[in-house]
Formats: structure tokens, sequence, C-alpha cells
């Protein structure tokens, strides 16, 4: 008779790249910090990131090893380690699950799965019949379409838009036909360095009334976000050098038109 398997626990990690520790009991509940604390197997987006993440958590629970001793796998898609040559199936990182082991996936930063690649795994998971326990945690999205003011009982989530500059505009005139059409609140990401293109792309092809929110630095001391119609962002960001002090720091764009 085969063993059961092990349950595959969805860790989520704090948003800011720095300061965890001051985060940590912000942001993870004591649930999700003690579970953390007991797994041994992990899957992680970056191994560096994880280990700064569990350094913290060690701070207030006992880590059930030290972390030199972790076995610590890192998955970032299918499709992204195909491309670098890495020929790694998801069910491959599984094995300690199949031998009955609990694992933990962690995300670069807010909840695996969404916006992150680990979906994958959790599907391979669920086709072993393996049990997956979500944690909770931060996640960016949620936490702007509730700052936002903007229809939450209506949205939808269109990861990152195109880098090409007529591409996004013609992207983003679609999704403002779409939020009119349906009263949908669209809402996306963008890297870091790439917001001011992205403001300036959102306040050069969106219509006056539309609104926009913007969420930089969620959770953390900086955190601002703001809603405002595309006239009204005009008004404060009349050129790229008038928000260059958003350049470089995790956002999420929502509007609604």
């Amino acid at each position: 008779m085969s063993s059961p398997l092990g349950t595959l626990y969805l860790v989520p990690n704090t948003l800011g790249d720095h300061a965890r520790q001051e985060q940590l009991a912000s942001v993870l509940p004591s649930e999700t910090i003690s579970q953390a604390a007991k797994l041994q197997y992990w899957i992680v987006e970056e191994a560096k990131t994880a280990r700064a993440l569990l350094k913290a958590i060690e701070s207030v629970s006992p880590l059930v090893c030290p972390i030199q001793e972790m076995q610590m796998s890192e998955w970032r898609g299918a499709a992204r380690n195909a491309k670098y040559g890495a020929d790694i199936k998801a069910v491959d990182l599984l094995k300690p699950l199949i031998a009955g082991k609990d694992m933990g996936l962690m995300s670069e930063a807010g909840v695996p799965g969404v916006a992150d690649p680990g979906a994958e795994l959790v599907l391979a998971a669920h086709q072993l019949g393996a049990n997956v326990k979500p944690l909770v945690g931060p996640s960016s999205l949620l936490l702007g379409l509730m700052a936002s003011g903007l229809n939450g009982q209506r949205f939808a989530f269109q990861g990152y838009l195109p880098h090409d500059n007529q591409e996004r505009i013609s992207k983003l005139k679609q999704l403002e036909l779409e939020s009119r059409k349906l009263q949908q609140t669209q809402l996306w990401i963008e890297t870091p360095y790439r917001n001011t293109a992205m403001i300036m792309a959102c306040l050069g092809s969106l219509a006056p009334q539309t609104k926009l929110c913007i969420g930089i630095d969620l959770t953390l001391a900086t955190e601002d976000i703001n809603t405002l119609s595309i006239s009204e962002w005009r008004k404060r960001y009349p050129n790229e050098a008038a928000c260059a002090s958003l350049q470089n720091r995790p956002a999420v764009f929502l509007i609604l038109a």
C-alpha cells in the first residue's frame, strides 16, 4: 500500500525587497509563520529571497532545521526554465510530496500562484492527488483593489501589459473600452523600472474622465495609494520628470472607465 502524499503549503512572502523582519508581524498571521517554520522542503522562485524570509521567520518562530539544511528547489515556470535550458518538469520538484513529506511553495513576493509561476506546481500537486493548503498573506492585487474605490464586484487582472509603447497604448485603450462596456475594474502590474513609461502611456491615451488608481509600495512604510481621474493625474504629472519619484518602486495599476 502506497504511503499518503504530503501537503503542499502555499506560503506568502512579504511585498518589499527589504526590511522583511520589520514587515513580518503586520503582513503574515502567526499561523502562517508557524507553519512555514515547520517545513524543510521548499520550491521557490528565488532561493536568496526565500532564505531572507525564512531568516525573518526564524527570529520569531524556531525553524525545523537550519536554513542551509533545507532542500530548496527553484522554479520560474516551465516556459522560462526552458528558455534558459533547464529541462525541469513541475512534477519532478514534487518528489518529497510523493514520498509523504510536506512542502512549501513560496513566491518571490506576495501569494503563490497569483501573477506567479507557482500555479503550474499547484496544478501538478492536484493531479497527483495531494492536499493543497493556501496560507494567508499579502496580495498587492487585492490590497490595491480594496484601496482603489473602484468596482470590487467586477474586475479582471491583466498581468503585465506589452513593453512596446504602441502595443501598450493599444492595450490600454482596449482595456478602457472593456471597462466602460462592462463597468469592470481592470488591474495590472508592471516591472518597477517601467513605472514612468506606464504612467505616461496612461495619461497620454486614456479618456480624461477615466479613473486611474496607482498603488505604490503596498504594505511598506512608504506606501502611497491614490485614485484620480486621468485629467487630475495629468495636472499632477505633466511630464516624466514629475513622476520620477514613482520609478523603481513596486506598483499596481487599476482603471475604471
